[in-house]
């Protein structure tokens, strides 16, 4: 049963309580989990509300005219609907189910396609996700189209008045993330829209790492297009959503073909629905969708603005003691940044760290983290990121330094 929650207050200690993974030891010492940047861990409400619905209701949805496939098709379209109203959507209808963001990625770039001609140009930025660069890559060498990028200064800070230049008659496309996944820059998400419509471009945002932490308001930004993972707000892996105006999403091609998405089938020739239905072929993420419902459930009995406040605060404590570690760059120190902590150190590898850290049961990411643009324009190959959610402490803070700490005294 999920209990009632006062959306005045911020009990982190009574949010902890609600995440059962969190209960646990690594290699003897309490679990700090600070990977949430790469994936969220999960409320007992979302497992219990899945487990009763593959006990109760479960069947395959929209074919079915029995009380199961009913029930679980009602279900799941109540999943769209709290979709459209976490982002503001105008209608559950511009709301598509997916896998997640590479896929709406993926999806987008097809079916676009027909949109762009040769010598058109596609603006990404230099702090995009590979999920976010490649598919456009893809989209650009078989339309003869060319690819432009915003690029980064030493802030980790997006170059507003190059944007302004590259953007021209020809652009046809702005594809931006909100916030990045490597260095916790956040955007200037109103502005840059605003600029690329001036030219008529089409926009698509990557809210991967903005949905748990920003609140978004589709109508208000006016993008064109806007994606994310359900994993990413303390939902399921393999559900997404793709947002898209409905009317544009009307006159795109199919991206899969199959049942469901169909409005008339000969052996010759088909016609298809509108959306969602076009866009959604073959049986969808039931148990995802079903999932993430509940985890929505959760989320919202929230605050955002108070979660984000609580991360923003653990942030600051995390940069302001970090910075007293001799030998530890951070990067990404933008005005405007979540709760991202990216880091590495000038004579120690970044997996090393992360496995010294893990050793005392500290649960960071190191790598690239699909960034490898990033890491080029800072010239290393390679970070340490701590990611900050609403069930983290200040305490765990504290305790992440100090791990650090004894670390790079270990290595160094």
């Amino acid at each position: 049963m999920q209990r009632t929650v006062d959306k005045k207050t911020f009990d982190v200690e009574q949010v902890r309580k609600d995440f059962p993974i969190l209960n646990q030891s690594i290699n003897s010492k309490p679990l700090v989990y600070l990977d949430n940047a790469a994936s969220t861990q999960k409320p007992q409400h979302m497992i219990d509300q899945l487990c009763h619905f593959l006990k109760h209701d479960y069947a395959n949805v929209h074919r079915g005219i029995h009380s199961l496939s009913q029930r679980s098709t009602v279900l799941l379209e109540a999943t769209r609907k709290k979709i459209q109203n976490l982002i503001n959507a105008q209608s559950e209808n511009e709301i598509i189910f997916l896998r997640g963001v590479t896929e709406a990625s993926n999806l987008l770039a097809h079916v676009l396609a027909t949109k762009i001609n040769p010598g058109d140009e596609i603006i990404l930025t230099e702090m995009e996700h590979h999920s976010n660069i490649v598919p456009w890559q893809m989209l650009a060498q078989a339309n003869k189209a060319t690819i432009r990028v915003i690029p980064i200064n030493d802030l980790g800070e997006l170059d507003m008045d190059i944007y302004k230049t590259l953007l021209n008659d020809k652009t046809k496309l702005l594809v931006f993330s909100h916030i990045s996944n490597a260095l916790g820059t956040i955007n200037p998400i109103d502005a840059m829209i605003d600029l690329a419509h001036q030219y008529n471009a089409l926009t698509v945002v990557d809210a991967a790492q903005s949905i748990a932490h920003k609140k978004i308001n589709v109508q208000e930004i006016n993008c064109d297009f806007l994606m994310f993972s359900a994993h990413k707000l303390y939902g399921p892996t393999g559900f997404g959503a793709l947002y898209g105006k409905e009317d544009l999403l009307n006159t795109l091609p199919p991206f899969h073909g199959g049942g469901e998405m169909i409005d008339h089938v000969t052996p010759l020739e088909s016609t298809y629905k509108n959306a969602p239905a076009r866009f959604e072929a073959g049986t969808p993420n039931i148990m995802g969708a079903i999932a993430f419902s509940a985890s929505l459930d959760y989320f919202n009995q929230y605050n955002l603005q108070t979660i984000e406040a609580h991360e923003q605060s653990l942030l600051n404590s995390a940069q302001e003691q970090i910075k007293k570690i001799s030998g530890i760059k951070v990067i990404g120190q933008a005005e405007h940044k979540a709760s991202i902590l990216s880091f590495y150190h000038q004579d120690i590898h970044a997996n090393d760290i992360a496995m010294l850290l893990d050793q005392m049961g500290i649960a960071v990411r190191s790598g690239h983290h699909c960034a490898q643009p990033i890491m080029d324009h800072f010239k290393i190959s390679s970070t340490c990121r701590a990611s900050f959610a609403m069930y983290n402490t200040h305490e765990e803070v504290d305790y992440f330094i100090n791990a650090l700490n004894k670390s790079i005294k270990m290595l160094g």
